[in-house]
């Protein structure tokens, strides 16, 4: 599996939209608001790297509202409870 990490900015009215849009692409597995430089970060996990250039230029970047994504492959991921973790900080049920 092969993670790209896709930072995205967009237009700020059209932020919703465009995440939804960007979510139901194929390839696409989450999508985040966040702070910061970027509106967006969009997880992006493809069997082959071949696969990477059909989502982000293919489809991602051609989402009507994006102006700018600036993507960062993943070479390691050291453990799915980390990532999991990491990405559900606040999320989850209390105890």
């Amino acid at each position: 599996m092969i993670t790209a990490i896709v930072h995205i900015n967009a237009e700020v009215d059209r932020i919703p939209e465009v995440a939804q849009t960007i979510a139901e692409i194929d390839g696409v597995s989450e999508v985040y608001s966040i702070t910061g430089e970027y509106d967006l970060i969009a997880m992006v996990r493809v069997s082959a790297y071949e696969e990477i250039a059909e989502v982000i230029p293919g489809r991602l970047n051609k989402v009507a509202g994006v102006l700018h994504t600036e993507t960062h492959i993943a070479f390691r991921t050291y453990s799915r409870h980390d990532l999991d973790a990491a990405f559900s900080i606040g999320l989850g049920e209390s105890d």
